[in-house]
């Protein structure tokens, strides 16, 4: 079992940056990913970024290209996402989640979510 835990998530005004960040309780064995999926109110949860945290290849949406980035420190199990240029669409509960089978797209391929942290972004 891994416990997932985000940080990072608040209030800010659009153009502005955030930075959450997702520490996992216990590293795991082979090859995994870790991502970045969001919910607004009313919406379904969607997608918005997955990085293979030994090869470091990366799968972003296309609606956060060009202004989230997604990192990560193997040694700390924590995975980051550096979030610029914040429009209001952008409010949503964010949500870290790992997939054991890789990069993937879908949520339902992920194995283990965090609580989520709220992000609100104002006009």
């Amino acid at each position: 079992q891994v416990q997932l835990v985000e940080s990072g998530g608040g209030l800010v005004q659009a153009g502005g940056s955030l930075r959450l960040s997702c520490a996992a309780s216990r590293r795991t064995a082979g090859r995994y990913a870790m991502g970045w999926f969001r919910q607004a109110p009313g919406k379904e949860r969607e997608f918005v970024v997955a990085i293979d945290v030994i090869a470091g290849t990366t799968n972003y949406a296309d609606s956060v290209k060009g202004r989230f980035t997604i990192s990560r420190d193997i040694v700390k199990k924590t995975a980051y996402l550096q979030m610029n240029s914040l429009k209001p669409e952008d409010t949503a509960v964010y949500f870290c989640a790992v997939n054991m089978g890789g990069l993937a797209m879908r949520a339902s391929d992920y194995d283990y979510w965090g609580e989520g942290t709220q992000v609100t972004v104002s006009s």
